[in-house]
């Protein structure tokens, strides 16, 4: 009999754990359809009701923190499960598996999507693109009746909005997020504060408070680097890490931007990231991981693989890190009415935000005829009014863009 020395045994608890952890939500990135609420309703039946590692009161408190910060939501949540279970180790296992399936296939798209010549070929693009409508219009109008359910909040989405199009500095965007902090700060105050349980996590305050520290000098990177130049390879991770530190209140809202950083620019087709985008709605997990599809394609090196990795690494990261830093010091500050009263301005904003990247750049690039609006139609309402599955109306709309090509 083999007697293992009682240092190592916690060693190889923690090790077998986060194997179980990574298996799982492999399982999990394959099968998890219909976007982060759905990923989260996933997460409940597999983690609470069927193998109990939390309780009803955990979970919510979880899901709350994770829909409070910026990043993508689900992701979050399902890195807290890992390293709840799991530690450190446990936290990435979650992540990796939870993360690789989805952005694989939008590899393998990338390689694949400049083959489709041809009016068939172009006809699947467009019908991508007009996929992309009625995403965005669905994910707009659910978070509008979420989180603009006054006229404060929905007047500062409007600004927000008015915002991002009418001034074309590349600081708008984060402008109209300030603001809506500003304004939130102000004017939402008198609604009352949300409150949940609390959950023990293995994150101590110094480990809390160097992530948050590692978080704010990548955030200021650029500044840091401009004079002396930046290695090869960090603009195209700093534009995505840039856009994954400032999302709020859905996958969504990176969209606008994601269009920013890459499409205005030049380094990425407006054509080509509609169509990735629509790609990234038929496939399992995180949407996040269209990056894996814009970091093949961009006009910015590595490319290829190493850019998909690049990519995913700089967009998941900042909310992987301001994630361990809060986690210590959540209770306390969670309860205060002026960092809630800030986030319901900022969630409004990002609303305002969607809305503006819904007319520009994906309704006038995809949207040619009253063909391309009736197919974008029909999706919106397979989406709102039917609840069909966004694999379904992917599909359907490829097929619809294929038949529009052929009959034009």
């Amino acid at each position: 009999m083999t007697t293992v020395p009682c240092d190592a045994a916690p060693e190889r608890q923690r090790t077998a754990a986060a194997w179980e952890v990574l298996f799982i939500f492999l399982r999990l990135g394959i099968t998890c359809f219909g976007g982060p609420i759905a990923h989260i309703g996933y997460f409940r039946n597999e983690f609470v009701v069927r193998r109990r590692w939390l309780d009803e009161r955990a979970y919510a408190d979880l899901v709350g923190l994770c829909q409070f910060l910026p990043g993508p939501a689900s992701s979050q949540v399902g890195f807290s499960i890992g390293l709840i279970r799991a530690g450190y180790l446990g936290g990435v296992a979650a992540w990796i598996g939870f993360t690789l399936p989805s952005a694989f296939v939008l590899v393998l798209f990338a390689y694949s999507a400049s083959a489709l010549a041809g009016p068939i070929g172009l006809g699947l693009l467009h019908g991508l693109k007009l996929v992309a409508v009625a995403i965005v219009a669905q994910a707009m109008w659910g978070m509008a009746r979420t989180l603009c359910p006054d006229r404060v909040r929905g007047s500062i989405a409007v600004i927000a909005a008015l915002t991002i199009l009418l001034i074309t500095s590349p600081f708008a965007q984060i402008g109209a997020i300030a603001i809506g902090g500003v304004i939130g700060l102000w004017f939402c105050r008198a609604i009352a504060p949300s409150d949940s349980g609390h959950v023990a996590t293995p994150v101590s305050r110094r480990v809390g408070a160097a992530a948050l520290l590692v978080f704010v000098v990548l955030l200021s990177a650029p500044l840091i680097l401009g004079r002396h130049g930046a290695p090869g390879g960090f603009s195209l991770f700093n534009a995505f890490y840039q856009s994954g530190a400032l999302v709020f209140g859905g996958g969504h809202v990176v969209l606008p931007l994601l269009q920013e950083a890459f499409v205005i620019p030049g380094f990425v087709s407006n054509d080509a990231f509609l169509a990735g985008y629509g790609a990234a709605q038929a496939v399992p997990g995180p949407l996040f991981t269209f990056a894996a599809y814009l970091g093949v394609i961009v006009k910015l090196p590595p490319h290829g693989v190493a850019g998909a990795f690049l990519a995913l690494l700089g967009i998941f990261l900042p909310g992987i890190l301001i994630l361990i830093g809060v986690l210590p010091f959540w209770d306390s500050f969670r309860s205060r009415p002026a960092a809630q009263a800030v986030m319901r301005g900022v969630n409004a904003s990002v609303v305002g935000l969607l809305g503006a990247a819904l007319y520009t750049p994906v309704w006038t690039s995809a949207v040619k005829s009253s063909d391309d609006f009736g197919l974008a139609l029909v999706g919106f309402a397979l989406l709102t009014l039917w609840r069909a599955p966004p694999l379904v109306v992917v599909v359907l709309s490829a097929v619809g863009g294929i038949v529009l090509g052929q009959i034009a």
